[in-house]
């Protein structure tokens, strides 16, 4: 019994950060390229495009469709 309680703690440890995944779009400051990406960009080298992260890529990648200013 233990075994399983173990087992079931690993597997639901590992699959929660993927749960939890926000997606950016963001724009590169210096070429102005834009791209998704999966961790806040620091504002630096690249910026935040939109107001929140995304939950999934798809809705990020929608979302990038729409926005100008970006150089393809």
């Amino acid at each position: 019994m233990k075994t399983y309680v173990i087992v079931g703690m690993l597997l639901a440890g590992m699959a929660t950060p993927a749960l939890a995944a926000e997606y950016y779009v963001a724009q590169n400051l210096s070429s102005h390229k834009c791209s998704i990406v999966t961790h806040k960009p620091d504002g630096k080298s690249m910026t935040v495009l939109g107001s929140d992260a995304f939950q999934t890529k798809s809705a990020a990648q929608q979302a990038l469709k729409g926005m100008t200013g970006c150089k393809g």
